[in-house]
């Protein structure tokens, strides 16, 4: 068996490192993805957003800390997690009453997107960035 998810989307927030007992480092951080389109009775614009928590292990997890900031544009790509309770995405009341979804993904790779000037990177900063592609053409901004 098997399974992939492959998400684009920006930050939420900065991520937040830490160490496991063991020294492993882990960071996590949250990836807004949107989706808009015009409703096709009414004919009014649409948007969907949709949250996803990712965590990231040992080297990937630094150099994701180091280089990721909050509006950062990332690719993941990872595997699900489910709430352990329930077996399904982990739900929460939102601040207007809504009920909510968050999806747990654990990355396998994690791909940065925005230029180092979109992600408020110095000119004259060193090496040492974590990029497994070139910058990414998107249609749609996302608002983050």
């Amino acid at each position: 068996m098997y399974q992939k998810i492959i998400i684009v989307g920006n930050l939420g927030n900065d991520p937040e490192m830490r160490y496991m007992p063991d020294g492993t480092a882990v960071t996590n951080f949250s990836v807004a993805t949107n989706r808009r389109w015009t409703d096709g009775a009414t004919g009014e614009p649409r948007e969907e957003t949709i949250w996803f928590r990712v965590s990231v292990w040992r080297k990937q997890a630094e150099t994701a800390n180091q280089y990721l900031s909050k509006g950062s544009k990332v690719l993941v790509e990872g595997r699900i997690r489910p709430d352990p309770n329930t077996g399904a995405p982990r739900l929460y009341t939102r601040q207007d009453g809504t009920v909510g979804a968050s999806y747990e993904i654990t990355a396998d790779v994690v791909r940065f997107l925005s230029s180092r000037e979109e992600a408020g990177y110095a000119a004259s900063s060193g090496g040492g960035e974590y990029s497994e592609t070139a910058p990414a053409q998107e249609e749609d901004e996302i608002p983050f």
